[in-house]
């Protein structure tokens, strides 16, 4: 038989007959290795651990403490699911299985009769049972048509069957799990007595290929792992991203709602969540009329014409909404950027170089297209509110502007109490020749621009090259979700591309036109996103001076301190201080009880004594006693809270 030639990981080289196995070779090292093991990587690429390797290659053997080894895991785990599912619903149709880094899902429909969270305790023992049968778990590969003969009467996995065999030459493959075969492009273990740690999580709504005009199936969801310890931790953590879930706090405290029958990813801010939004934009603006900015308002409807000037036809058209014919010939576009608009703005004036840096700022509404299967509470929208501004600078400002910014951004931070955060300054790839504004020498002086601004401040960071946008290199501010999540909180984009395609200019000292350039920039994102980042991170309970509600004011009986608590209320209120008198015909217990639950910073009891003495019984939220001030030390003290951002 022929041999091939298989190199390890550490260089050595070693020949094997033709056929051999992950498993056979892994055994050849040592008996442990063989355990430990679940799949190989030959030449990058995973294979089953008992399929015959053919080819000549690099192998490395995927043990389970190999991040690989969990998404081969899951991937069985799912296939398990699919075949408890056909056992237990003949009739059902299924879609795509997936395993990834937080689990793994299967979509299905079944019109009859679609999982629901109630079935899962009965799915998840058919599961248990196929896993203790210790099934075998082979591959095969077939022809298109004994494949489409294969899921005769599945539409779902009649298209999976056309799109896989297009990809591979009229092939698909399959695995056997006992008596249930399936589709699937994923390596799996090698019997299903291996998934011994699993849990089904819950079941969603998902749209056939994410297209809302598609059907809606059901999506089941579950996880694995290869020892009890880690599903115990993956249940806490999973636990404290439900209680930290913007969505579910959004309900909780009546902040926002998302009705797709009037519009997905169209959010409605109640208001409780436009308080809270409010409170950020009032915040922003000031900070930035502070920090020399000059605040305008723009339509969110543009001439076509000006994107694609700008380049975001070209690019962005994929998020873009359609454009709206206006019947004579003018085609308008609701805008998914703010630049070309601002742009508009310093074009309106001939600039002079006295002028410069000038500094432009919108709360600018934009629309972008999203998928309906990547809607997200506020965090993926299709209307939104960006904190945008650019500022125009002479080419020798640009470190001195950036510095600025940069410098602008970390005081917000601090205001909102923002700490764990990294920067990343993202290039462009230069081999990429489509993606990318072709000039090599911009992109070389921008770049090396912003690394010297960084390098000047002193500022750690990391190098991302190919992640730029399509018009320049840009700083991105990198930040921790209260779920775990990296995202974008801030960016800091260079750009001498728009000011050429839009041929601007400003006068300089010597009476010639010179070319400025532009610098984007927004501090906090949106409102949408910053909101439900906010409400993550401090899981509800806001600080006192972004807290809807900030005092609620009990009396003990309304008859008797009624006119008591609403003198309080009008002295907060002329302070600038939300309060609000609860005098619901309901027990005092229950209305303390409920402003705890609302997470109200601060819970005044009044009754016959603090009316006669002009004070107030003080509880703040998170504490289990209460202290007695006057109502003017009680106002002091919320003042200096409110002063410092609640920072104590």
């Amino acid at each position: 038989m022929a041999e091939i030639k298989i190199t390890f990981p550490d260089g050595a080289i070693k020949s094997f007959e033709a056929g051999i196995t992950t498993e056979e070779i892994a055994k050849s090292i040592s008996v442990s290795l063989a355990k430990k093991a679940v799949a190989g990587k030959l030449n990058g690429e995973l294979v089953d651990y008992k399929a015959p390797l053919m080819t000549d290659g690099k192998l490395e053997i995927v043990t389970k403490d190999a991040p690989e080894a969990l998404v081969v895991l899951r991937h069985t785990a799912s296939q398990i699911l699919a075949n408890a599912l056909h056992q237990l619903y003949p009739d059902m149709h299924f879609g795509v299985g997936e395993a990834n880094e937080d689990g793994f899902f299967f979509d299905t429909d079944n019109p009859a009769q679609q999982v629901s969270s109630d079935d899962l305790a009965t799915v998840e023992a058919k599961m248990r049972e196929l896993v203790k049968a210790n099934l075998p778990i082979k591959r095969e590969v077939l022809s298109k048509a004994d494949a489409l003969a294969l899921v005769e009467g599945d539409p779902y996995q009649t298209q999976l069957v056309e799109a896989a065999a297009a990809k591979n030459e009229n092939q698909v493959v399959v695995y056997h799990q006992g008596d249930f075969v399936d589709l699937s492009d994923g390596v799996q273990m090698s019997a299903t007595g291996a998934v011994k740690i699993f849990k089904l999580l819950s079941v969603a709504g998902a749209y056939w290929e994410g297209k809302s005009s598609n059907p809606m199936l059901q999506r089941v969801y579950g996880t694995a792992f290869f020892d009890q310890a880690s599903l115990d931790a993956d249940d806490v953590r999973r636990q404290e991203a439900h209680d930290r879930d913007h969505r579910v706090i959004g309900n909780d405290l009546d902040l926002f709602f998302v009705d797709p029958k009037v519009g997905a990813g169209l959010p409605y801010w109640m208001p409780n969540g436009a308080t809270i939004r409010r409170t950020i934009e009032r915040y922003i603006i000031d900070k930035e009329l502070e920090h020399g900015y000059e605040h305008v308002y723009t339509p969110v409807l543009m001439n076509l014409d000006a994107y694609k000037t700008s380049g975001h036809w070209d690019h962005y058209r994929e998020d873009m909404f359609p454009p709206m014919d206006m019947g004579d010939g003018e085609l308008l576009e609701l805008r998914p950027m703010n630049c070309p608009s601002h742009i508009q703005v310093y074009k309106h004036h001939i600039r002079s170089y006295r002028e410069l840096p000038l500094r432009i700022a919108e709360l600018g509404m934009m629309h972008r297209y999203e998928k309906s299967g990547a809607l997200s509470g506020l965090q993926r929208v299709r209307e939104m509110t960006l904190n945008d501004g650019h500022t125009f600078v002479a080419p020798d400002q640009i470190q001195d502007e950036f510095k600025k910014i940069l410098n602008l951004m970390v005081e917000v931070y601090a205001d909102f109490d923002i700490k764990d955060y990294s920067f990343r300054l993202s290039y462009r790839d230069p081999e990429n020749t489509e993606k990318y504004y072709a000039d090599d020498q911009m992109w070389e002086k921008a770049q090396t621009m912003l690394k010297g601004a960084m390098d000047d401040l002193g500022l750690d960071y990391v190098e991302a090259e190919g992640e730029a946008a399509f018009y320049g290199p840009k700083l991105d501010v990198q930040t921790k979700t209260a779920l775990g999540n990296e995202e974008t909180l801030s960016t800091i984009q260079l750009d001498f591309m728009l000011p050429e395609r839009f041929d601007l200019h400003y006068v300089g000292a010597d009476g010639e036109e010179h070319r400025p350039v532009m610098i984007h920039r927004g501090l906090v994102s949106t409102m949408e996103r910053f909101t439900a980042y906010l409400t993550e991170i401090y899981k509800g309970a806001f600080p006192t001076w972004l807290a809807p509600h900030q005092v609620s004011i009990i009396p003990v009986s309304d008859d008797h301190q009624g006119d008591y608590a609403q003198s309080l209320r009008k002295q907060f209120a002329a302070a600038g201080i939300r309060a609000t008198v609860d005098d619901r015909n309901e027990k005092m217990n229950f209305k303390i009880r409920d402003a705890q639950t609302h997470k109200i910073p601060y819970t005044l009891v009044v009754g016959e004594k603090e009316k006669a003495d002009e004070s107030v019984s003080v509880r703040r939220y998170g504490q289990d006693n209460s202290v007695s001030q006057s109502r003017q030390d009680f106002l002091s003290t919320i003042l200096d809270d409110l002063a410092s951002y609640s920072r104590e």
